[in-house]
This record gives C-alpha cells, structure tokens and sequence, in this order.
C-alpha cells in the first residue's frame, strides 16, 4: 500500500510539473504588440520596423535589437519597449516634421546658396544629428570664403500637429585674413616674388575687392600647385613643398601661412634627341619641331608643349596612333637634363563614344563641334586636351571636365564631357575719356549663346563729344553646320573732325562677312560693306580739297584679310608673333574706286619675368581705279599709331588752311618694352617706354599749297597702363625727335573707358 501510494504520488507531483511547466511555456508566448504615442506614423509601420513579432516567444535580444532599429529610422525621438505580461507595449515619440527653415544674421552669403548647402528641407523630419550636419556644412561653407569666426546656433520654435520652424542664427565675424606669408627653404628666389606665384595673398587695404588675402584652405592646396609649376617652368627639376602650416592667431582673426621648400639644383638642358619606333617613319621630319635645345633652363611647360606639338604634327604626317614620351635624364654632377623624345606607334584605341553632360541650354552639337575627335576617330590625347580648350574658349561655361573612360572593348574608349552653364547676356553701360573722341559714354547688350545655338547677337550704341556710333551685329559661327564663321553688321556713325580736316562725316551701312580657319594658326575672312558717306559741315574757310567732297558718296566695298597668329595670348600677349594682311577692293558699284592694302604685323618677346618687349609695323597703300582718292578713304598717321603727335597729326597738310589731307601710302612702326613697376601684380599696372616712327604721303592731284614731304617721324617717351576694377586706363607722354614744323604735336595723351 505504501509503495502504491508512493507511486501514485509521484505519478501527481509529475503531472504537476508538467502542468506548471507548460504554463510557464505559454506565458513566454507575445500575445500582442500595442505601439503607443504614433501619430503621423502609422502603428503598422513601427511594427514592420521591428525584429519581432506578434505569437514570437519573449526574446531580449531581439528586443534589443529592435529598439536600435526603430531608432535608427530618425523618424523617432525617443522609443522604449516594455514587456507587461504577455503583452509587448511599444511606446514612440515622434520626431517633429521641418514647416519652415530660415536664415538670420547671414550677409556676405546669400539664402539660396545657403538652402544649396544645407540637406533639411520643409516637410523633412526633424533630428537633431541631421540638423548638427547641416550646421558643420554651413560652417564649412564660411571657411571656404575665409570666415573662421563665424557661428551657427540652430533654434527649433515648436508649432503645433507636432512641427517646427527651424532657424539657423549665423554670426559671420570678421573674415580670416592672412597675416603674413613666409617661405623656408627658398635661396633662388625672395619671399617677395614667390608671393607673386600663388593666388593667396597677405592682407592689405587695397584687396578688398579681391579677396584673396582672406584663408582659404583650396585656394592653398592649388598654391602649392603654382609653386611646384613655377619652380619646374625656371629648371628646377628636383622641386618639392615639403610642408605647407597655417597656423590660427589665439583671437581667431588671422593665419601665419608657412611653405617649406626644397629648390634643389637648377638643370640646364643637355642633349636633345629624337627616336622613333615606327616602321618607315624618318624623325627628320619632324625636327624642326622641336624648338628647345642644348643649354635652354629646364622648363616643364615646354616639354609639354613639345610633346604636344610632335604628336600633332606625326599626326598629319598619317601616323594614326602617336605615343610621345619624354625620357629624361638628369645629371647631378653638371646640373644638366638630357631629353630624348620616343615616337612611338600607340596602343590601338579608338573613340567609341563622347558624352556630354550638363548642359541644360546649350544644345549638343555647339560642343561637339569643337572636339577635334569624332566617334570612330583614333584616340589621340593631344587632340582631347586641345578639344577642351576649344570648348572653355567659348566662353558658355563655369566648368569644363574631359574624361576618358573605357569603352566596350579593349581597344575602345568613351570620352565624357561635364560642363557647368553660365550666364551668356550681358548688358554694359559704360563711360569713359579719349583723347581722340572726348568724353563718351555706352549703352550695349549682348547674347553670346542665343537660344543655346552659340550664335552671338549684340546692339551698341556709343555717344561721344567727337564721335557717335550705332551698331547691330549677328555671328553663326558654323554656318550650314561647317567650321564658317558668318554674320552681318548695321551701322550708323556720326564723327566730328572740324578740329582737323573742318568737316563732319556721317556713314550708315551694312556689312556681310564670312571667316574659317585654314590651320589651327592661319585664318582668312571675307567681308562685303555697302555704305554711305555724306560729308557736312564743312567750313567755309576749310581747304579746297575738303570743299570738293562735300556731299554724299556710295561706296561698294570687298574686304579680304589674311591672319597668322602665333602669340600665347589675343587679350595679353607676352610672346609670340602675328602677321596680317588686309585687301579693300572698292568698286563693286558705287561712287568710289579704288584698290587698297595693308600688311601689319607684331612679335612679342619675354626679357625678363614679366618684362616684354614688343615691335609692331604697319604698312599700307592705296590706289584709285580711273580716278583720284577722295579725302575719307586715304589713311592717317598720328594719335595712337605715332605717339608724340595728334591724331592725324603728320603728313600731307593744306598750308592755306592747316586742314589735314591724309595720304595714299604710309608706314609706322613702334618698339615697347613693358615692365612691373615695384606694386603688387593684383594692382595690374605697368609701366612701359616706347619709340614709335612713321610717316605718310602722297596725294592726288597736288598743288602747291600742299605741305607733303614725305620724311620719317619719330617720337620717343613713357607711359602707363593699368588695368583698374573700372576699365582699362592708359597714359602715354610722348615726345617728337624728328619731326616737320607743320605738324600737330600732342604730349600727353589718356584713354580711360569702363563697363559695369
């Protein structure tokens, strides 16, 4: 019985354990999941962010795991998870949504860049690790422009249905200047002119309209950039920045900038040598070329050139594929770098495609016109690099990327544009002071994108005391979609030359014109003018060859020119030469006959760093068909082309009437030697010493009241030329040497004008 009873105990207490075993298995069970505190989320939505579920058995770690997850989503607060029972209750606060964000206290950068800049927008949840990103990019954008001082504090102003205003209260403080600028380590070259070399600069009262004496950490990175091609452009092959600190003053106001430099030696040139690989290729060819040579300084920018130069010119010697390399060789025992210029056959490539990107206005075709490579072309590197200058030449864009990428094959290429639009209108207004015309003012406006189609449309008008000028102009610069430059122009010009030739001229016209470039160097141009010239005003005691012109003329015009150009530069030439050739065929209809020609021509020389000497000559005669020359189309000499003298102010003169006559024939010729004058470059004035020489002759028919000897002029003085944040300015004191007592002298002579 005992043991019966025993057992039937042991049978309970085990059924009672397993009874309380499976209840303990059931209250482990989630029974539901009640999410409180949402209000513009949805509760099914935090549970679709959760690891667990509903029926699933009490896990902490994945309630863990759930709690970070729901925090991870940024549309929360705060999130905590509690367990009561077998229920999982889920409580959120909502993180407010942005209704507005504004910007206060910001006034050297405008709100739009700042909305540009910042990542929160309205209608975006708020968190403040977003909002603490937003203020590190707003500051990074004021250190940018040098402004190391400046503080963001952003402010939440609470609004109902949970929203809020954010408002960022910027105070920009003083702009980070630069104190001082050193260099450590420079033996060949002074502090003061490797400042020159970089765009940073120390501050002084003067930059403040450039402000490049403010810290930009950028603007550094590319300074290190100017040095190291400075040094290399002036034979120092070895040139390294070994360090580049900018160290903050304790008030935060301004930096002390330091380079650390290593020169090394500077390298003459020794042997200059070219091979070649390619199969019946003969270097001699192309050896004329190369135009550096044994004892040249080292200069990186004319290797590159070289390079440039043999690729392009293999190139049309009908080697499709052109690898030119430089192998050099440095000596350190003489200081010396030898040069041997590999032609080699390159690698197969061909261009598969070009892509072009970012251009919203300009249409494709204005770009891919100016690519010297075309889909299916061998791949060339000196042609891509000189498609891209062509394309910044534009002058439509802030920004211009080339990129070549790999193609589908291995033996092809894509090339990838990315190019940033700017603005291509303008509206100028200007004022100015000539000697030559007076006071004058001007109104014009220019589209040179017009309706993205790179054509150019320009309307000007120019008022001055002596001279006033309407003009209309339209340029399609690929007419019929080839490399033709075409356009027309309208004019109206009213002049007042009673000072010299006592008479009013009064011209209105229109000219057809047409140009192309027949070499990346020569250009010609066409251009037919049909206009009228009346002559009023005239004096009564004005010569009698002047009285015989009073009237109106019609005069058909083809015009012909004919440029080589070889300078660095169109707008600031430092080296180089150009030659033009000009031919005026008068007759085609009209009143007036003759033939006329000119040829000018100018070569520039660096002396010395920055120091540029330049001579200039111009010749030209003209020839009346069946009749004489009338007065408004001889030349004249003097003012601008004859310094020393006024305009118009040599050759053949009416003793009777001291009238200006002009000439048939006449040469002038000018040497100028332009150099620094001690300022800082960013002033942008130079100074210059010039001798100019000339003289003009010859008139049809004569008698003997005509003064015309037909003697050399020559003048000799000095001047200045700045180039102002207003304009251009230039003063001339010029000073007769040779001269004839009938002519008009003039000392000094300005030309100020400005558009703004």
């Amino acid at each position: 019985m005992n043991r019966f009873a025993t057992i039937v105990a042991l049978l309970l207490m085990g059924c009672g354990l397993i009874g309380s075993s499976a209840q303990a298995q059931s209250g482990s069970i989630i029974r539901d999941i009640v999410v409180e505190g949402a209000q513009r989320v949805e509760p099914e939505t935090v549970l679709s962010y959760m690891l667990i579920r509903k029926g699933d058995i009490f896990n902490q770690v994945r309630i863990d795991r759930s709690l970070k997850k729901l925090f991870g989503t940024g549309l929360f607060a705060d999130v905590s998870l509690e367990r009561r029972g077998a229920l999982l209750y889920v409580r959120v606060v909502e993180n407010p949504v942005i209704n507005r964000i504004a910007f206060e206290g910001n006034r050297r950068i405008e709100d739009k860049d700042l909305e540009q800049e910042v990542t929160l927008r309205p209608r975006i949840i708020y968190t403040r690790t977003k909002v603490q990103n937003d203020v590190q990019r707003i500051l990074g954008l004021y250190r940018s422009r040098g402004r190391f001082a400046a503080t963001v504090d952003p402010k939440v102003i609470q609004l109902e249905q949970n929203r809020v205003d954010l408002v960022f209260e910027i105070s920009e403080g003083k702009a980070t200047e630069v104190e001082r600028i050193r260099f450590v380590g420079n033996r060949e070259f002074s502090d003061s002119r490797l400042r020159e070399e970089i765009r940073t600069k120390e501050t002084r009262w003067w930059r403040f309209l450039s402000g490049e004496d403010s810290y930009d950490p950028d603007r550094l990175a590319f300074d290190r950039e100017l040095l190291r091609r400075f040094y290399l452009n002036e034979g120092f092959a070895d040139f390294q920045v070994m360090s580049m600190v900018a160290e903050m003053t304790p008030d935060r106001e301004d930096f002390f900038i330091t380079f650390t430099i290593a020169e090394g030696p500077r390298y003459e040139l020794g042997q200059v040598t070219l091979s070649s690989n390619i199969k019946d290729f003969n270097v001699e060819d192309v050896e004329d070329v190369v135009e550096i040579e044994n004892g040249d300084w080292y200069e990186a920018d004319q290797i590159e050139k070289t390079v440039t130069d043999l690729t392009n010119e293999v190139g049309e010697l009908g080697v499709a594929f052109v690898d030119v390399r430089p192998n050099i060789k440095r000596n350190k025992q003489n200081n010396t770098i030898d040069i041997n210029f590999a032609i080699n056959e390159g690698a197969r490539v061909f261009v598969e495609r070009i892509d072009i990107n970012g251009n919203v206005r300009t249409e494709d075709k204005v770009i891919r016109r100016e690519f010297r490579l075309v889909e299916g072309d061998p791949f060339n590197q000196s042609r891509l690099r000189r498609s891209r200058q062509r394309i910044q030449d534009l002058n439509f864009f802030e920004k211009v990327e080339v990129e070549q990428v790999p193609g589908s094959a291995p033996d092809k290429t894509v090339v990838e544009v990315e190019v940033e639009e700017k603005s291509t209108g303008s509206l100028s207004l200007g004022a100015g002071f000539s000697t030559t015309n007076g006071a004058l003012a001007e109104i014009g406006v220019q589209e040179s994108n017009l309706l993205g189609k790179g054509q150019k449309l320009s309307l000007s008008t120019t008022i001055a005391q002596r001279q006033s000028k309407l003009n209309l102009s339209f340029t399609e610069p690929y007419f019929l979609d080839r490399e033709v430059s075409a356009g027309f122009d309208l004019f109206h010009t009213s002049t007042d030359l009673q000072d010299t030739q006592s008479h009013d001229t009064s011209i209105t016209g229109g000219a057809l014109r047409a140009g192309y470039p027949i070499t990346e160097r020569l250009s010609q141009s066409w251009r037919y003018t049909l206009k009228q010239t009346e002559v009023t005003n005239v004096k009564s005691t004005a010569s009698s060859f002047i009285k015989s012109q009073e009237g109106t003329t019609l005069l058909s015009e083809l015009t012909h020119n004919l440029i080589y150009d070889r300078r660095d530069s169109k707008v600031s030439p430092t080296d180089g030469y150009v030659v033009r050739l000009s031919n005026d065929l008068g007759g085609l209809g009209g009143d007036r006959h003759y033939i006329r020609n000119s040829l000018s021509g100018a070569k520039y020389i660096p002396v010395d760093d920055q120091w540029i000497l330049s001579f200039k000559g111009t010749v030209g005669h003209i020839y009346g068909i069946g009749e004489d020359v009338v007065l408004i189309d001889r030349f004249n000499v003097g003012g601008d082309d004859l310094r020393g003298f006024a305009t118009a102010g040599i050759g053949p003169r009416d003793s009777s009437t001291d009238d200006a006559l002009g000439g048939e024939w006449k040469y002038t010729g000018s040497t100028q030697l332009t150099f620094p004058v001690g300022l800082p470059n960013e002033f942008g004035i130079k100074g210059r010493v010039f001798s100019d020489f000339g003289s003009l002759g010859g008139i049809s028919p004569s008698n003997a009241t005509v003064q015309d000897t037909g003697s050399i002029r020559v003048s000799a003085g000095f001047g200045v030329g700045w180039e102002s944040p207003v304009g251009p300015i230039g003063v001339d004191f010029g000073f007769p040497i040779v001269n004839e007592s009938f002519d008009e002298k003039e000392s000094f002579r300005i030309n100020f004008g400005t558009r703004f």
